[in-house]
This record gives structure tokens, sequence and C-alpha cells, in this order.
């Protein structure tokens, strides 16, 4: 498995009020979740990424404003016109 590090200030641990531990595992689900989000990973990829079960990360998409769901126009009218017969 890859290494991504990345350098931030300390300040940032002051200003969120978070250890570094769990500012570390924030970001990683953040990243996961925007990739998820972006259509370029799938959610079992998201979920490995972000070092979570796949349902749990499914159910931390919401915290960052991402649906868990993403169906294009012509999905959604399939889905709902068997639905309204």
């Amino acid at each position: 498995m890859k290494t991504l590090a990345i350098k931030y200030p300390e300040s940032v641990l002051a200003t969120l009020n978070l250890s570094p531990e769990t500012f570390e595992q924030e970001a990683r689900i953040a990243l996961a979740v925007k990739l998820y989000e972006m259509g370029r990973l799938t959610s079992g990829q998201a979920s490995e990424l972000a070092g979570m079960p796949r349902v749990a990360f499914l159910l931390n998409c919401q915290r960052y404003g991402t649906a868990t769901v993403q169906w294009d126009r012509e999905e959604l009218e399939a889905e709902f016109s068997n639905k309204m017969k």
C-alpha cells in the first residue's frame, strides 16, 4: 500500500480543536468522500481509502454533504415510472 504525506500547520489542530490522529482520520475520510462524489472511486474503494467498512463510509457521506446514491435523470425516471403505474 502506498503512503501520502501532507504537511499541515499545527495551528490547524488548535483552530479545529482536534488531536493529530482525529484530524488525519477526518482528512482521509474527506478525501475519500470527495473522490467518491466525483465518480473517481467506487464506494468500496473510497471506504478502503477512508479506512472504514463500506456501510460506515456511506453513512458518513451525509456528514460531508455528499449523496450516497448518484442517479442520472434516466435512472430516476426508470425507477419511478414503474412505481407510478
